[in-house]
């Protein structure tokens, strides 16, 4: 695992919009919250999915790792925008024990 010292000396060789994103994830590490992802119980279970949809977070990591590109992703879900598909990258990362329960039970149904 890299150190702190590690992350102060690749800092100065990030571009500016490369910090912008490091300061994003740490936001919402520390935060536990993410931008454009919303659970509800009144929707679809209560599974993270993405706001102004019942798309859950699960189905599109679960497509992704079956090859599907993002762009047919978003083909294929039109209210959709590439914007969605970070932010449910970023939760995907920080919840991975729970994302892959929820492939699970809904791969079993």
């Amino acid at each position: 695992m890299a150190s702190l010292s590690d992350f102060a000396a690749l800092l100065p060789s990030l571009s500016p919009g490369e910090r912008a994103q490091v300061l994003k994830w740490v936001v919402q590490d520390m935060s536990g919250s993410f931008p454009g992802i919303d659970s509800r119980p009144e929707v679809c279970g209560g599974e993270p999915c993405i706001v102004r949809t019942r798309i859950p977070v699960w189905l599109l990591v679960n497509a992704r790792r079956r090859g599907v590109s993002e762009q047919l992703i978003l083909a294929s879900y039109t209210s959709l925008r590439a914007e969605d598909l970070v932010n449910a990258w970023a939760y995907a990362r920080s919840h991975v024990s729970e994302i892959e329960e929820q492939i699970r039970e809904n791969e079993a149904d």
